[in-house]
């Protein structure tokens, strides 16, 4: 493939968070050309005025998704639900299709319909689908041509779990995980939750049991066991660390932790294991990734009791959304997986 060669990449639902973010990173991409920006509500306004960060980097004007023409890659960036009953809209317009929500996340069409409470509306298609987690699924994503990325929350549990018990470092026994979670993960749309003088300083427990990402979870991580998670809302706008509490072997220590994230993520580009014994950074912060495709790991052991803290953060807009998008389709058509994710982000922030 040339260096010079860009895909046309026409963006569904982009004046959202997640579809913005992805033309954030996409307009740098040596690779994409982003000819296409689509929004219902603000079709015909400069794509600037809603994403002003982009001011002076595009001039591209929303327009309806009905006027949508061909392209190379097709990004849905629809509320969830939205993608899967209009998927037939968009198969002949695009070889490449990425979509950012939960629709086709799931491989079950009965964990689906037990996760979202009603069936799926294309449930033939699902395995269509490669989950676009490039740690897990680097060689089912070469070529692909259905993408459907992985979820925030989800993927900072899974990047944190998936070394551990893939190499049987952690007992098969119940495991408890507490996402600290940043606003726009709530999606552009205000509601109630996130008005302001309700939100900020505000911790917030809004999914104390059942949140939809644990389906996720447990269908990519090794092994079966409970998994429980828990979400608490925060006043940060970007961002999510989550800790997991997990239980080791007898034997087993702080070396075997190490070495299992090294064997498992020691070539991967965008992981780094944060442990360090002195400073006011020794774990994860996902202050310092804000911008970031970075997921910052890191552990802390009480050997009285066999019980690991593992700690992951991450952008949820970036490394939880559109990054992994990004990545995912550097892999699928054999470009620099960096490509277009090298920013190292800010400090102070």
């Amino acid at each position: 493939m040339s260096l010079h060669e860009q895909k046309r990449v026409a963006i569904v639902g982009g004046s959202g968070y997640a579809g913005g973010e992805f033309l954030r990173l996409a307009l740098g991409h040596p690779h994409l050309n982003v000819t296409q920006v689509t929004s219902e509500r603000h079709a015909g306004t400069p794509v600037s005025l809603v994403h002003p960060n982009l001011r002076g980097r595009t001039t591209l004007k929303f327009r309806k998704a009905a006027e949508l023409d061909e392209a190379d890659i097709i990004v849905l960036a629809l509320p969830h639900g939205h993608a899967a009953k209009r998927i037939g809209e968009f198969e002949g317009k695009a070889r490449v299709i990425v979509d950012l929500s939960a629709d086709f996340r799931l491989k079950d069409p009965e964990v689906y319909q037990a996760t979202y409470g009603e069936a799926h509306p294309t449930p033939d298609a699902l395995g269509n689908w490669v989950y676009g987690n490039p740690e897990l699924h680097r060689e089912d994503l070469r070529g692909a041509a259905r993408i459907a990325c992985a979820g925030c929350f989800a993927t900072s549990v899974i990047l944190a779990l998936y070394p551990l018990l893939k190499l049987g470092v952690l007992l098969p026994k119940d495991i408890i995980a507490t996402g600290l979670v940043g606003s726009s993960a709530a999606g552009a749309s205000a509601t109630d939750g996130s008005h302001h003088p309700e939100r900020a300083g505000s911790l917030r427990v809004y999914k104390p049991v059942g949140h939809r990402h644990t389906a996720e979870a447990q269908q990519e991580l090794p092994g079966h066991f409970p998994l429980h998670l828990t979400a608490i809302s925060t006043p940060r706008v970007r961002g999510i660390l989550t800790t997991a509490h997990a239980w080791i072997p007898d034997g087993y220590s702080d070396r075997d932790v190490w070495s299992a994230y090294r064997e498992v993520y020691s070539q991967e580009p965008f992981i780094r294991i944060v442990k360090v014994a002195k400073g006011i950074h020794r774990y994860p912060d996902p202050m310092l990734l804000d911008g970031t495709n970075y997921c910052d790991l890191g552990f802390e052991m009480d050997l009285d009791t066999g019980r690991v803290v593992l700690m992951s953060a991450i952008d949820n807009l970036v490394k939880g959304t559109a990054g992994h998008a990004i990545q995912s389709l550097n892999i699928a058509f054999d470009w620099p997986e960096t490509a277009g994710l090298e920013f190292a982000g800010l400090h102070p922030a």
